[in-house]
């Protein structure tokens, strides 16, 4: 299971001292930058998975004392001409919540924003089905940062996000960034199109925060006056 985590994330993702067989086993979950970085991080408990096999695919089911709030599944279908991916929740919508600074092990820009706070992860209705076209998304899917932070600006918080993934079954699944409450006011609009996300969005201090958020906002995007123009894809 490691090996193969590592290769389909391309050395992002690791799963080290794993134990047990592939099909039932438990290991601690490690992101890098990648091969040859030097960056990596590690959550503090292990994630456990099982595999389990069905007439008609294969069920993944994840479970991580830590942070999941109950086990989740993966389910992979396969029917006449299409192939369905499905993730299931068994504690409803939400799937947990996770560390920020888990994403430094990332490298750039991870590394340099050392963001902090936690990270909330929710679905509804996820579903990626295999068409004639490609893969679509149906469903929908939620990560919010909750009071993040940054090691490159003196304040307790810079704020609280949305991003939302929203699928569409007949075209690309639309992003949407939003600002929930903050110093640093973040928002944007995306398409995901064929495997890859284009975005545009704008960073902006607000009032009274200009002075000491103008670093931050020379790095997280093009500067446009007072504001940082984000744009990816």
């Amino acid at each position: 299971m490691a090996g193969l985590v590592s290769r389909a994330t391309e050395g992002r993702l690791q799963l080290a001292e794993a134990e047990g067989p592939w099909w039932d086993g438990s290991a601690l979950p490690v992101l890098t930058g990648g091969p040859g970085s030097r960056d990596a991080s590690v959550l503090p408990s292990r994630l456990h998975w099982r595999v389990g096999l069905h007439w008609n695919g294969l069920s993944l089911t994840l479970s991580q004392p830590c942070c999941a709030t109950a086990p989740f599944t993966l389910r992979w279908q396969a029917g006449w001409r299409q192939q369905r991916v499905s993730l299931e929740a068994a504690s409803g919508e939400l799937l947990g919540q996770w560390p920020a600074s888990w994403l430094i092990g990332l490298g750039a820009p991870w590394n340099t924003l050392r963001p902090d706070g936690q990270l909330r992860l929710s679905s509804h209705g996820l579903t990626l089905l295999s068409g004639p076209q490609g893969w679509s998304l149906q469903g929908q899917a939620q990560a919010e940062l909750l009071q993040a932070s940054s090691r490159l600006v003196p304040l307790d918080s810079l704020g609280s996000y949305r991003l939302q993934v929203f699928g569409q079954p007949d075209g690309p699944a639309r992003v949407n960034l939003q600002t929930l409450e903050g110093a640093l006011r973040l928002q944007g609009q995306g398409e995901w199109r064929q495997g890859q996300l284009h975005f545009q969005g704008q960073a902006q201090a607000a009032e009274g925060q200009e002075p000491v958020l103008n670093n931050l906002l020379n790095i997280i995007g093009r500067r446009q006056g007072a504001r940082s123009i984000i744009s990816i894809g």
